[in-house]
């Protein structure tokens, strides 16, 4: 049942829906909606109790703050666009040579509707990360399997969706061209190295440090698309950009601290007991410096002593 959700929620709900908003939208608009991902997964995170929230500290401050912010930035992007903002690479390109949506300028309505696809594609991608935590626990030494069921399951999933939804059959015609490279890589990288290399993150940091650095995402797809497609960047899509950035490494500093308290609980008692102003290495370090003087000193005083076992006393044997 678990692979069989995976399947369903990556390969199948989470590509497909974002497909779908990104042919209504920009490449640019849709790495940038991603981002919203680790917040996503941290809400559920603390639904499924895998993160702890107390709101008296100062990291989970920062968690819940990031989060928010992370979610008011992809909103300023969905629902404000602005005007657009001139790079100098692209202050020479006509018009008609722009490809905001890949081919022809989308209206406001396919704008929305293609923000909503994206973000359920982002939830269902999210939901990924948190039920692939779970099946890590049956599969810990089995990653590799559990990758290779799951985009099996899934290509069977994605078959099914496609003979139900498309009725011809030149759907199914890649030729050896773009089209082809794009299934490749999408398969190839996005699907299957992407969830192993994912579950091993996932393993050692947990769901939420492995969606961290969706932002780096973004800015690659905005140069690219800017330089390769002429795309149009609008100024609530740089704003937005801006607070889901902010609101997302302010999530990264909230697991940094976090994980530094658990590395200092895991310390034994008699140890924190001679910490001073927070400095542990600093109090072991003395007490093996002065065992290693006290060595030396017992080294120095001690005086080499031999001792001769007696001999026992010689017989001199007289003849009569």
């Amino acid at each position: 049942m678990q692979i069989f959700v995976l399947a369903l929620l990556g390969p199948v709900i989470d590509q497909n829906f974002y497909y779908a908003g990104l042919k209504l939208t920009s490449p640019t608009f849709s790495c940038a909606m991603s981002n919203m991902l680790p917040a996503m997964t941290f809400v559920m995170a603390v639904i499924f109790r895998m993160e702890k929230i107390n709101m008296k500290k100062v990291r989970c401050q920062a968690k819940v703050m990031g989060t928010v912010v992370t979610v008011a930035g992809a909103m300023l992007m969905t629902l404000y666009k602005g005007p657009i903002v001139e790079l100098f690479w692209t202050k020479h390109v006509h018009p008609h040579q722009s490809y905001t949506t890949g081919t022809v300028e989308s209206s406001d309505k396919e704008w929305f509707l293609g923000s909503i696809l994206l973000i359920i594609a982002t939830l269902a991608w999210a939901s990924l990360f948190v039920l692939q935590t779970k099946a890590l626990e049956t599969y810990k030494s089995h990653q590799l399997s559990l990758t290779t069921m799951v985009c099996l399951v899934g290509t069977l999933q994605a078959i099914a969706v496609t003979f139900v939804m498309e009725h011809k059959t030149s759907v199914w015609r890649i030729g050896w061209d773009m089209n082809l490279l794009a299934a490749a890589y999408a398969g190839i990288v996005t699907s299957s190295i992407s969830y192993y290399v994912q579950g091993l993150v996932i393993k050692k940091r947990g769901p939420v440090f492995a969606t961290a650095f969706s932002p780096l995402m973004m800015i690659v797809v905005a140069i690219m698309g800017s330089f390769i497609l002429a795309e149009k960047i609008f100024l609530g899509g740089i704003l937005g950009s801006v607070l889901i950035v902010i609101g997302l490494y302010s999530v990264l500093w909230g697991k940094h601290k976090e994980k530094k308290d658990e590395d200092i609980d895991d310390i034994p008692d008699p140890i924190k007991g001679n910490q001073v102003n927070g400095n542990i290495i600093s109090v072991i370090e003395d007490i093996e410096a002065n065992e290693v003087d006290l060595q030396k000193a017992e080294a120095n005083n001690k005086k080499l002593s031999i001792s001769v076992p007696e001999m026992p006393p010689m017989r001199v044997h007289q003849e009569p």
